[in-house]
């Protein structure tokens, strides 16, 4: 594991404010629980494009994670999804009466019709 603090000019992945927002406040009521203490995001290969992100709470990362800290948001990168995810900005935006967490890679080359899964070059 790999272990960075955040800084913006040298990150893999930023965070918008309004999702560092929503994540700190999923995780505090995971940790007042005592459960999850970080994010993990993960690709898996999924639909019709090839790829589909996967965020879970978790309490540690995996060997090969990249570990980084956004003010009390702990964001585990997985090992094999950094150079799929590099750049990206993850962001938490309002689509109707929903909010929904958003990828804006800059990688994708294409993305099914749902929007489910997602093709990088």
């Amino acid at each position: 594991m790999t272990v960075s603090t955040f800084d913006p000019n040298a990150a893999v992945v930023n965070v918008t404010t309004a999702a560092l927002n929503f994540f700190e406040k999923n995780l505090a009521a995971e940790k007042a629980k005592g459960e999850s203490k970080m994010i993990r995001l993960s690709t898996k290969e999924s639909g019709c494009t090839g790829y589909a992100y996967v965020l879970d709470m978790v309490l540690d990362a995996e060997a090969d994670d990249t570990v980084l800290t956004f003010g009390d948001v702990t964001l585990a990168l997985a090992g094999n999804a950094v150079d799929l995810l590099r750049g990206t900005e993850i962001d938490m935006v309002t689509e109707g009466l929903n909010h929904v967490v958003k990828f804006n890679n800059p990688n994708v080359i294409a993305e099914c019709g749902c929007g489910e899964s997602f093709t990088v070059a």
